[in-house]
């Protein structure tokens, strides 16, 4: 049941980093961010950045580094039957401080969903100089947020 994270998707323009929790079983089976089919995410930055049919991983990835956004999670491992966040334990943290450190021109990091922030607050502390949001998750699991309330809430990463 031990599951482990990917490596982050940064580059010398990230000025906005988003934090997950930990990939589900599509993504690491898929080796993919987000690969579950209703998981939101990916619908969500398209739409926010008019880019309908990036449909391609890679495009998706490209996506978002060239409108400065990396994308981790908070987790490196952690114990946890399926994929739900409410099922992590026993998590060890990447290590986010030192990726703030290496990319000091990410100044707002996002958490895609409570179980995100909360594990961040419970192994980090925050800096004065990087704004912290917390935004509904993208997860199937999240039902009670449909896709236009998500966008709704995630146009934060357009609006400056």
């Amino acid at each position: 049941m031990l599951k482990k994270s990917f490596l982050p998707l940064v580059n010398a323009h990230t000025t906005t980093l988003i934090l997950g929790s930990l990939p589900g079983d599509r993504s690491l089976e898929q080796n993919e961010y987000y690969a579950h089919p209703q998981n939101r995410f990916w619908k969500v930055m398209r739409h926010l950045y008019n880019r309908p049919h990036a449909t391609d991983y890679s495009e998706k990835v490209n996506l978002l580094l060239e409108n400065g956004i990396g994308l981790w999670d908070v987790c490196a491992e952690a114990s946890r039957p399926g994929s739900m966040d409410l099922a992590i334990k026993d998590e060890s943290p990447n290590p986010i401080m030192a990726l703030l450190d290496a990319n000091p021109m990410i100044k707002r990091v996002i958490f895609n969903g409570q179980k995100a922030y909360n594990l961040y607050l419970k192994h980090f502390e925050k800096r004065d100089n990087i704004t912290y949001v917390c935004l509904p998750s993208t997860s199937p699991a999240n039902a009670k947020t449909n896709l236009e309330k998500l966008i709704a809430h995630w146009r934060i990463l357009i609006s400056d």
